[in-house]
């Protein structure tokens, strides 16, 4: 049997972050959850040929919405489509949005993954970038996960932040390692166009470049040192524990999104639902045709090209076997000398199996993703 992904989008946040630029905005929560089950359910038939070995909730802050409407979404999941058992379902949270009496009925709902958005253990920096929590808070958080059971959290870290040393860095490393979470994303600021931040970014000091990639450096070193396997760029995972939905993203695989603004890709065709609100409601209950999202159905070249930078942000990177599985040719017969060229550069490695970004490959992986673009 085919397997499937599911995303369920939650776009609503206490309070946005100021370096925030995805579809959330503080919470009006209203007719959402219904509007979203309604989705979710009358999509079913067009994939019950599909097992879900995977559920992300994410958004904005999925543990804003009270646990009965995470209950009621996980139950119209299982009603409406075929689970996997050993089934992966995330959620993404903030601290100070849990109690021990939500964190329960998250597990009694069925989700077996938490990711944590930390980002620092130092206060000011928390402050820096608009968080509503501090670093105590976060532990209380995280130590109330822990009681309930869950075994398998996931902590979200950034670098490069204003304000920011090598330092201070490295003291939320040592704070969150020693926690023994069993996943670690660590992420360095990208300052988004649009965003408070970066029209504020004069106000602030940032690191140099140089300290930005010592402190790229010391996240690989540190985490490598205290057992976290990196299995993708900017993610780090204890024996087991890598995260079956972004792989599902970064192999390829099938998955629907639901909920406002959310991204589709299955069999080759990629959707994107309504971005606003009424729209999303027209589409949801098909009143308009205006609101029905536009497919793009892959070509061949569009395909292998996202083999190709997906595969390669891995660090098992791109199997030659799939790739010819996929379409019917070698990666050189599709890509001609580029990958010998970028081994010659020390970019890539390759072996009769794999093809993989070195470590100066990853440095300049945007540089090595681009030369398999084909126009």
């Amino acid at each position: 049997m085919k397997e499937l992904s599911i995303y369920i989008h939650i776009p609503f946040c206490i309070r946005k972050c100021l370096y925030c630029d995805f579809l959330s905005f503080p919470a009006e929560i209203g007719n959402y959850v219904n509007l979203l089950c309604r989705e979710i359910s009358s999509s079913a038939p067009e994939y019950q040929q599909y097992q879900v070995v995977s559920v992300f909730l994410g958004g904005g802050t999925p543990s804003v919405l009270p646990a009965m409407d995470i209950s009621l979404i996980m139950e119209t999941i299982r009603d409406n489509y075929r689970i996997s058992q050993d089934i992966e379902v995330t959620m993404e949270m903030n601290p100070g949005t849990v109690d021990e009496d939500k964190l329960r009925q998250y597990i009694t709902a069925g989700m077996n993954r938490i990711s944590i958005g930390l980002q620092s253990a130092d206060d000011e920096e928390l402050l820096r970038i608009g968080r509503i929590h501090d670093y105590q808070t976060f532990l209380r958080t995280y130590e109330l996960a822990r009681r309930v059971g869950f075994h398998n959290i996931n902590i979200d870290i950034m670098s490069a932040l204003p304000g920011q040393s090598v330092v201070s860095y490295e003291r939320t490393l040592r704070a969150v390692t020693s926690l023994e979470p069993e996943h670690i994303s660590a992420y360095s600021l990208i300052l988004e166009e649009g965003t408070p931040l970066y029209e504020r970014q004069y106000e602030y000091s940032f690191p140099t470049e140089e300290e930005d990639r010592e402190m790229y450096s010391l996240t690989k070193d540190f985490l490598s040192s205290c057992g976290y396997h990196r299995y993708e760029i900017s993610n780090y995972a204890r024996e087991g524990y890598e995260c079956c939905h972004n792989k599902v993203y970064w192999q390829r695989g099938d998955y629907v999104g639901f909920g406002l603004g959310a991204s589709s890709m299955v069999r080759n065709v990629r959707w994107k639902n309504p971005e606003d609100l009424t729209l999303y409601e027209a589409y949801v209950y098909r009143q308009e045709d205006m609101c029905v999202p536009d497919r793009q159905i892959l070509t061949e070249k569009e395909q292998m090209e996202e083999y190709m930078f997906l595969g390669l942000r891995m660090m098992c990177g791109v199997n030659r076997q799939g790739f010819a599985r996929t379409f019917g040719r070698q990666i050189e017969e599709a890509y001609g000398e580029i990958p010998d060229r970028l081994c010659r550069q020390g970019l890539l490695a390759q072996d009769k199996n794999n093809m993989m970004l070195t470590e100066l490959g990853i440095d300049v992986s945007n540089y090595v993703f681009a030369q398999f673009l084909f126009d």
